[in-house]
């Protein structure tokens, strides 16, 4: 069994604790650093690699949010606050679960097996993946899929819908396998629910990308990393 190795951000010691305590009931689980605000957190995601971050949202110097768009290399994020307004906005990065203060420990456990499962490496019937190109499985059959030929791929409820030059297909993999599986520099995640071919774009206008015949939108908190991805 692979132990994930964990980080607790959060200014109140006593939610700090609570998740330690729960942390400590899951074997699979590691704490390495219990953290006070995010700047502390910072310095251990620079030290260790970290592949849980619970992190708190309502943080002095620097909140959750805020902090989680200056990291490159993200960890799975397991938002604790007991703000339910911020919940879209953490979707929006993409985060693993939103667990709501007081949250017990079945929703605890919920949320990390989720994240466990993100962390897991692809063994998807629907996939096939080689260099160059991917099989996807839909409706029966198995199609050869060049990435180049790739447009963008789109969160459909539990599918994901892959859009080619040629044809679309929708194919029962998640859309976190999706983005995983076209994780080359050529792709590029600009919304919650869209991943893209940035080699395929003709042109951005405002808050939206064009690929072929196709309008995209640019979620708010993706613009920035967006933009200087593609050189703006």
């Amino acid at each position: 069994m692979r132990v994930a190795k964990c980080l607790i951000v959060d200014d109140e010691p006593i939610a700090r604790q609570i998740i330690q305590t729960y942390c400590d009931h899951l074997p699979q689980l590691q704490v390495m650093g219990s953290c006070g605000n995010a700047l502390e957190a910072k310095v251990v995601l620079q030290q260790e690699e970290i592949d849980i971050l619970f992190l708190d949202i309502n943080m002095p110097v620097l909140n959750g949010i805020a902090f989680i768009k200056t990291l490159r290399n993200k960890p799975q994020v397991i938002f604790t606050t007991a703000y339910k307004e911020y919940a879209v906005d953490a979707f929006d990065l993409a985060a693993c679960d939103y667990l709501l203060k007081p949250f017990s420990l079945e929703r605890f456990i919920v949320a990390v097996d989720k994240a466990l499962d993100r962390l897991r490496p692809i063994h998807n019937p629907e996939l096939f993946k080689t260099e160059g190109f991917v099989f996807i499985k839909s409706e029966g059959r198995i199609y050869k899929v060049k990435f180049e030929d790739v447009l963008y791929a789109e969160a459909n409820g539990n599918y994901t819908k892959v859009v080619t030059a040629q044809q679309t297909l929708l194919t029962s993999m998640t859309f976190t396998n999706a983005e995983e599986l076209l994780s080359s520099s050529t792709f590029l995640r600009i919304h919650r629910s869209f991943l893209i071919n940035k080699a395929q774009i003709s042109h951005i206008e405002g808050n939206r990308v064009f690929i072929d015949r196709y309008e995209i939108p640019i979620g708010h908190s993706y613009r920035e990393q967006f933009l200087k991805e593609v050189g703006l």
